[in-house]
């Protein structure tokens, strides 16, 4: 027997079943860390993106009243540049069309996290682009385009009155439609839960935007000092 003979066997290094699983654990714990997080973020995220959109468009309804007489467009007839007649019929859209030019976009028109796959994002207020523009450039039109209602009783010297806000609530379990929405302030609101998680953002006449819950929401109402919030919805 030589040397060789004697000398103990190597043993092939490789992973055991024990080693094996103890990694599959160790990365399911890792998922269920950062997958939670993830979310959170991107859900935090976007409420930034939509209340930084109603700061804008808040910021575009004043700029516009300082050119007529301290008076948002749809308190001011179309014949005088304003878009009163359609807001009382509930149209958002021509009273965001009004402010076209302090808007500048009407991308901050439409939530970051709209959940509506009917609605697309416009890129420009102009009815068609310019001549050899990209054709997937999206107009501002009548449908499809819009986040945020309009509160047609805004007030300047009221500033616990709505101005603007996420559209994403129900009255009662019911989906709103389109036009005009007559909002008492015991209407049982509640926010959906697809776009902001069972929360939503509503811009106030006095400049701020806040999210709330559906208990705040319904108290926002009651606090607006109006016994019937009118709201053009899209």
């Amino acid at each position: 027997m030589t040397p060789e003979d004697v000398k103990p066997k190597r043993r092939t290094a490789g992973f055991s079943m024990l080693d094996l699983l103890l990694i599959i654990v160790a990365v399911l714990g890792i998922i269920f860390v950062i997958l939670p997080n993830m979310a959170r973020s991107r859900a935090r995220s976007s409420r930034i993106g939509c209340t930084n959109n109603l700061k804008q468009i808040s910021l575009s309804f004043r700029q516009w009243s300082l050119d007529n007489n301290d008076k948002y467009p749809m308190q001011v007839s179309a014949t005088n540049g304003g878009a009163m007649e359609q807001a009382q019929l509930g149209s958002a859209y021509v009273v965001f069309l009004v402010m076209s030019n302090e808007l500048s976009t009407p991308k901050i028109l439409f939530c970051p996290n709209e959940s509506n796959r009917k609605r697309v994002q416009a890129i420009t207020f102009a009815p068609t682009g310019p001549l050899g523009s990209p054709s997937g450039l999206v107009p501002f039109t009548p449908a499809n385009n819009l986040s945020y209602f309009v509160g047609l009783d805004a007030d300047e010297a009221k500033p616990d009155t709505i101005i603007s806000g996420d559209d994403n609530f129900t009255i009662g379990k019911v989906r709103l439609s389109a036009g005009l929405l007559l909002l008492d302030t015991n209407s049982p609101v509640t926010w959906t839960k697809e776009r902001h998680g069972n929360m939503g953002n509503l811009a106030l006449a006095d400049g701020s935007v806040h999210s709330y819950t559906t208990p705040t929401f319904r108290a926002v109402l009651v606090k607006t000092g109006i016994a019937t919030n009118r709201l053009a919805m899209p």
